[in-house]
């Protein structure tokens, strides 16, 4: 893949990371400090969008040159967004929920090129249909402590909260939290723009 530029990942999500590298990218990595709490959107694509955005704006306005990755996913639940759980308790509630049910989930994507403030932005839905869960499978899932960091409170790439999954209809790699298709697409097409390819 042909990158004309430096870029930059505005996640400290190992996943993103791993996932980026996997295609062969190399990249910076800067944390943003957006604070993915109450930002009052509720419509599951919006929410998203304006997170990932919010990332790559607050990583850009450091940066002189390259184009800056901004990321945010979520699961949603009958209309309701599921974010990363607050405790055990709250995981253990998100899970009750999805178990046996059908949920979705979406990714935001923003690119920001700078010193230009060219923006292109898309998203990805995949729909997860979980299999019954056992009581005590949830707790032990819980104490493992890896659904603390990951929304809706499970992972389906690096631990054994995939075993919960019983189909996907859509991109695997957006359930795993950046779907690469689709960044693919969009960064061949913002190259483009920005006449670097």
């Amino acid at each position: 893949m042909i990158v004309k530029k430096n870029l930059i990942l505005a996640s400290a999500s190992p996943r993103r990371q791993a996932l980026l590298r996997q295609m062969g990218l190399i990249f910076d990595v800067r944390a943003s400090n957006v604070d993915e709490n109450n930002i009052g959107i509720q419509n599951p694509k919006e929410h998203v969008l304006a997170l990932s955005e919010r990332k790559a704006q607050d990583i850009a306005k450091c940066v002189e040159e390259g184009i800056v990755i901004g990321a945010d996913t979520i699961v949603v639940l009958e209309g309701k967004i599921l974010g990363k759980p607050s405790d055990h308790n709250d995981a253990y509630g998100m899970l009750m929920a999805l178990s046996g049910r059908w949920h979705e989930v979406y990714t935001g994507l923003t690119l920001i090129d700078r010193p230009s403030n060219q923006i292109i932005s898309a998203t990805e839905r995949t729909r997860v249909k979980f299999r019954t869960l056992e009581e005590g499978e949830i707790v032990e899932y819980i104490q493992s402590g890896a659904p603390l960091d990951k929304a809706g409170a499970y992972g389906i790439q690096d631990d054994y909260g995939a075993v919960f999954v019983e189909k996907i209809d859509g991109c695997f790699y957006n359930v795993v939290g950046f779907p690469l298709t689709k960044f693919y697409l969009i960064f061949l097409e913002f190259q483009k723009q920005l006449g670097l390819l």
